[in-house]
Formats: structure tokens, C-alpha cells, sequence
């Protein structure tokens, strides 16, 4: 079924996100038409944004997310179960497994189809659930373990990130020329994804660097990384569960934390 940028908030139904321009079409995989599913908004945003859009099979780890911008192309991640929906599914039980976060992990179709046809045991409830975990965790960890031996080189680093997030807000946030100029393009799907998979990950990436080194940091410089960090922790809280109002991003940590 194709469901509409208005359409977005009131509810969807499968498991497989394909977006593609203003729509975004969810199948129902072979395995889930015995009953309707209904993930909710909260849920798949939860799931997209903590793992980053990318496949959460260690061994695969695909960018789901790469050829959004193509016009002629598309992106598919796959929101597959853990425990089956239906009771004879894949890992199945009495009763079936729920349609919340906690019992889904995000795919490739690739990784879906073939954990899901091999054999049963090939592939349990714990390991599906050790990969989500030890996947998210290693997304909310990057940049933990750097160190560096000067402030410039951590402002340089810093930089890098920001210019990133500042680019996909200028080509696509909702007072880019695109979302002025044509209300209708596809640009609130891409801003959309973007925050997920790129921005809330790239400030983690910064809080990490930052809290990694902050012995490099003199009193007004780490005041200034706390405002930033209290936006960037509710920017995130608020594409989960949207916020009345969250502190805007501190234009003087750009100006402080510029190379």
C-alpha cells in the first residue's frame, strides 16, 4: 500500500520501508499476511535513528540509506521480526511476537530473506537480539576511542561533522530551497531520514570525541559543549517523542569548535 507525506503520521502497515519520492510503499512480507501489522510512528523512527540506517547483520552492515537522492531509485530497510508475527513464522511462539521496537531489528532485504528461509535454529531469538544490540551500541559509541594530542586537531574533527549536518540542513531542511520553491518534492522524506541516520549519529560522534577530551577543553569552551549537548540529547528525544519546545542548536559552539 502506498501511503502519502499526510498519511505518515496516522499509521503504517508491513514491514519493509521503500521510500520513493512523495510516497512511501509498505509490503507485507509472505510470512506476515495472516494478520495486519502496525508498527507505530514512534517505533520505526526508533529503530531507524539507533541504527543508523544501516543493516544490522555484522557480517553485512549495508547503507540503506545511499541512493535516497536518485530520483529513478530507491532505499529498502526492512523492519523484520524477531519472534514472528504469525505463530508458524520464523521463531515463532504461541501467540505471535509483537509489532514493537523491541521485537524488530533492521535489515537489508537481503539479510531478511536469508535469515528468515534457513533453516529453524540457523538463526535464534538471541542471536537476532545480540546483533541489535551490540549494532546499536557500537552506533551510539563512534568516536569514543579517539584521542587527540591538541584542541585544533578535536576542532577539526568537530568541524568536519558540523559542515555534514549544516549541508543537510541547507539542501534539505524545511527552509531549504527545495521545501520552499516545491512543497511537494521529496524533500521531507530525505530531511526526515537525514536527522536519523546522520545528524542525531554525528552528534553523538561529537559528544563522544568531546567527553573523550575534554582535558583539552578550558572552562568556557566545555560550558559551551554542555549547551550543545543538551540540544543535541533533546533533538533526539524529540524525533522519538515529540517535544513542546527543546533548546535550538548554540550558534556559539560552531563559532568556538571551528577549525
Amino acid at each position: 500500500m502506498n501511503i502519502h507525506l499526510s498519511e505518515i503520521s496516522e499509521g503504517h502497515y508491513g514491514h519493509t520501508l521503500i521510500f520513493r519520492k512523495i510516497a512511501i510503499t509498505l509490503h507485507f512480507d509472505s510470512k506476515c499476511q495472516t494478520g495486519k501489522m502496525s508498527i507505530s510512528d514512534g517505533d520505526i523512527k526508533l529503530l531507524w535513528g539507533r541504527a543508523a540506517g544501516i543493516c544490522s547483520n555484522p557480517t553485512c552492515q549495508l547503507d540503506l540509506t545511499k541512493i535516497l537522492t536518485q530520483s529513478d531509485n530507491y532505499i529498502v530497510g526492512e523492519m523484520a521480526h524477531v519472534i514472528a508475527k504469525s505463530e508458524n513464522g520464523p521463531r515463532g511462539i504461541s501467540g505471535g511476537g509483537s509489532d514493537s521496537y523491541e521485537n524488530l531489528i533492521l535489515l537489508c532485504p537481503t539479510c531478511h530473506r536469508h535469515i528468515d528461509k534457513s533453516p529453524m535454529g540457523t538463526y535464534t531469538v538471541e542471536q537476532l537480539h545480540e546483533w541489535k544490540q551490540s549494532h546499536e551500541s557500537s552506533i551510539r559509541a563512534k568516536n569514543r576511542e579517539l584521542k587527540f594530542s591538541s584542541i585544533n586537531e578535536l576542532k577539526t574533527e568537530i568541524t568536519r561533522l558540523l559542515l555534514e549536518n549544516n549541508m543537510l540542513w541547507t539542501d534539505w531542511g524545511p527552509q531549504s530551497q527545495i521545501a520552499r520553491e516545491d512543497p511537494g518534492s521529496n524533500s521531507f522524506n530525505i530531511w526526515n531520514l537525514r536527522k536519523l541516520d546522520t545528524i542525531i549519529p554525528n552528534n553523538q560522534k561529537i559528544i563522544n570525541m568531546i567527553e573523550s577530551n575534554k582535558s583539552l577543553l578550558d572552562s568556557a569552551e566545555y560550558e559551551v559543549f554542555l549547551q550543545f549537548k543538551n540540544h543535541a540529547t533533546s533533538f533526539e528525544e524529540h524525533q522519538y517523542n515529540r517535544l513542546d519546545n527543546y533548546p535550538i542548536f548554540p550558534q556559539s559552539f560552531s563559532e568556538i569548535f571551528k577549525a
